[in-house]
């Protein structure tokens, strides 16, 4: 299969580093060369080098139009569904023997209701860059004879990731130049394992034999493009497909919007939910992904939650936190020396009482979600800060507090203000070493931390 010819793929190789809107003003037409497909392979490219560098370093990789990359996973929210599946799957490891036969049975369900690529070059194309297995231990050897079916494959970032830790790994996706791009893909990076299925997601679950890991990532857009959040008005709708999973497969990891409620998420999935993994880059919460399956013991058991923002990573029993507040008080420390702010990704989990518990610090205030304590924290999931001092809104408590400072760096939390009204009130431009945060304390009391980040 040839989607870019010679000339097309030396004109990108050549520019790949320019400006794609110049380019397409300044580029001369020369026979052969299709401009809108190498525009967008180096538009495709220059997103991928930041956010998909093992991909942007395979040479052979052939990208969407520009939205589908915009939209696709990132590199470590991809690697990180591909720990979630192994560590699932790693304990049953050694007592896998029917999933040979399920695997199969995969195979012939996709080449007699599907049109399946059996293409000899996906079989023997090498892979081409050396450190595409490196950074993920896990990927070393696969998980031995078990089976993974992705039934929203799309660009196939997430699916790259996980196929590696099976020894058979099926893609689905109804759209015929996806699964022309994901046959080439896979067989670049290596994937002699994947196997590319045209067709309907729902229609492929309902034909197919018990495999031990599904993944989807309904698309949250409706028919007229605009974008949706509730589980229900996404494509597919999950919720309807809940018992088919369930009886399907092992696992099951399903990708949703992060402006969803986490515990109205595992309500409408009623006792099916095992794991919930809040995941958040750079401190903003990407993704929120609920793992699926078979009910262990009699007794509807609450999920285990998951916070996770690059490096930082907590997890904790949600029945035992189950609201996040703090009940009956925790006086704050006479010494407030530090605050400690947390990521994005307990944020959107709530579990402030467990931060409490398990870091010693205090909660400045029921709702502020910020947390002061006497000594330094050591591995707080968050920004830590220095505390200068601390005052009220009165025009003598700013003075003080302020000592001359002509910018700062301001946030609120649980503030009567807005960031931007503080900014005005206090006449401060932005930015430099003082961080000033606005919040209500116990009490009820408006005041205003002068703090330096550690």
């Amino acid at each position: 299969m040839t989607i870019m010819n010679d000339e097309t793929r030396e004109f990108v190789a050549m520019h790949r580093n320019e400006d794609v809107r110049e380019l397409a003003l300044k580029a001369k037409r020369v026979e052969g060369l299709d401009l809108p497909l190498a525009l967008d392979q180096i538009a495709g490219w220059q997103i991928a080098r930041k956010k998909l560098p093992q991909w942007a370093s395979c040479e052979g990789i052939v990208y969407p139009p520009h939205i589908s990359v915009e939209q696709c996973s990132s590199q470590f929210t991809a690697q990180y569904k591909s720990e979630i599946a192994q560590t699932l799957l790693a304990p049953a490891a050694t007592v896998r023997a029917r999933v040979s036969d399920s695997a199969e049975s995969v195979m012939q369900t996709a080449k007699s209701a599907f049109q399946l690529s059996d293409s000899p070059e996906s079989d023997t194309q090498e892979m081409k860059m050396g450190a595409w297995m490196s950074d993920s231990p896990e990927s070393d050897t696969l998980v031995a004879r078990s089976s993974m079916v992705d039934l929203t494959g799309g660009f196939g970032v997430d699916f790259s990731y996980l196929a590696r830790g099976f020894s058979q790994a099926t893609y689905v996706e109804r759209q015929r130049h996806l699964c022309d791009l994901a046959e080439h893909n896979m067989a670049a990076l290596g994937l002699d394992q994947a196997r590319i299925v045209c067709g309907d997601g729902v229609e492929y679950l309902r034909q197919m034999g018990p495999v031990d890991f599904i993944y989807l990532d309904p698309a949250r857009r409706d028919e007229h493009g605009s974008r949706t959040y509730a589980i229900e008005d996404c494509t597919p709708n999950v919720l309807e497909l809940r018992d088919l999973l369930l009886a399907k497969s092992q696992y099951t990891l399903v990708k949703l919007s992060p402006m969803l409620d986490w515990r109205k998420a595992v309500a409408d999935f009623d006792g099916a939910v095992r794991e919930v993994h809040i995941v958040a880059t750079g401190n903003e919460c990407k993704e929120l992904l609920l793992v699926l399956g078979q009910q262990v013991h009699e007794e509807p058991s609450a999920p285990r939650v998951f916070c996770v923002n690059d490096n930082q990573r907590i997890d904790y029993d949600s029945a035992a936190y189950t609201q996040g507040l703090r009940i009956g008080g925790k006086p704050l420390p006479e010494a407030k020396n530090y605050l400690y702010e947390p990521n994005a990704s307990i944020m959107k989990a709530g579990c402030f009482d467990l931060v409490e518990e398990r870091f010693g610090v205090t909660q400045v205030g029921p709702s502020s979600h910020l947390f002061v304590s006497a000594t330094p924290v050591a591995d707080f999931p968050g920004r830590g800060f220095a505390i200068e001092a601390i005052g009220g809104m009165n025009k003598k408590d700013i003075k003080r507090l302020l000592n001359g400072t002509k910018q700062a760096n301001i946030a609120v939390r649980n503030f009567p203000l807005t960031a931007p009204q503080l900014r005005k009130k206090l006449k401060l431009a932005d930015g430099g070493p003082v961080y000033l945060f606005g919040t209500t304390m116990q009490g009820c009391d408006h005041v205003l931390l002068r703090t330096s980040k550690i």
